[in-house]
């Protein structure tokens, strides 16, 4: 992907963007980034791992797996999203460090490792006699997300609203414009596939910002946030029009260059994110308390 990056976007002697830049573009962590720069250097691609500015385009023979330079850390988390996502894995249900180990190509050392760290968020819990349970969550934890979601986001689109029309950023944000037209034009079938689609939307933006700890941070919120759909399949359709409808209100309003209007456009999409989020967690009480 960086390759292909450089290759469609980068002019030669020019200095390669950010690394943080560069995660959005990737889909990576900065660390994988990192590993690919350095990958550059090698083939000389790049002057130097200083100077990082581009000395020839890619050819065949530099391309390489992606999924190479992803850090076991980012493989597992991955593969425990995709599990949620893609098999509708509710809260409560179990896992083992061994399945998921074998999934992510990981050992199980590093899975208990990750899986350790990441229950610190609340989103998963140790079984007393082995294994790994996905916890539910109550309306406070969902509130007190949802307001520093809010924090970061509208922080991102004023972010891109002060970028120069010259900037790189616009390039990649043509391109999130076209891949939510062609969702938009099969979302009746594809309506699944959103997810994923939502998760680079929001990463685009945050990655703006440049600041590890809000990359850090939405990976949580995009976990939390489509784990918790999964409990309400039948509005699943509808709530991912809708959605897709408004990111490309705010997509839209970015490229003619309407800063307010982008603003007005994200807060409204957190708003009803939201509103969606927390009536799933309601309907999943009242159904707790009916059965």
């Amino acid at each position: 992907m960086l390759l292909h990056y450089l290759a469609e976007n980068v002019a030669l002697d020019q200095a390669l963007p950010t690394e943080q830049h560069l995660t959005t573009v990737c889909q990576g962590s900065r660390t994988a980034v990192r590993s690919a720069i350095a990958y550059l250097a090698t083939r000389r691609l790049i002057a130097s791992l200083a100077e990082r500015r581009l000395l020839r385009k890619p050819v065949p023979g530099d391309y390489f797996d992606v999924a190479e330079l992803q850090s076991g850390a980012d493989r597992i988390q991955q593969v425990l999203m995709e599990r949620v996502y893609q098999r509708d894995m509710p809260p409560g249900a179990e896992f083992s460090e061994t399945e998921l180990a074998r999934e992510a190509g990981a050992s199980t050392v590093s899975v208990r490792e990750f899986l350790i760290g990441f229950s610190r968020f609340g989103l998963i819990e140790k079984k007393p006699r082995g294994g790994w349970r996905l916890c539910a969550f109550d309306l406070s934890f969902a509130t007190e997300l949802a307001d520093m979601r809010r924090m970061f986001e509208l922080a991102a689109v004023e972010k891109f609203a002060s970028l120069p029309p010259a900037d790189p950023a616009y390039k990649q944000l043509a391109r999130l414009i076209v891949a939510h037209e062609k969702m938009e034009a099969k979302i009746d079938t594809r309506h699944s596939a959103f997810p994923a689609l939502d998760r680079e939307f929001h990463t685009f933006l945050i990655g703006l910002l440049e600041n590890r700890f809000a990359q850090g941070f939405y990976d949580i919120v995009s976990f939390v946030f489509h784990y918790h759909y999964q409990w309400d399949k039948r509005s699943e359709m509808g709530r991912n029009k809708y959605a897709l409808q408004e990111h490309l209100a705010i997509l839209r309003a970015l490229a003619a260059h309407d800063g307010p209007r982008a603003v007005a456009c994200m807060q409204e999409h957190l708003a009803s994110s939201r509103r969606t989020m927390l009536a799933a967690i309601g309907e999943r009480g009242n159904a707790a308390r009916a059965a």
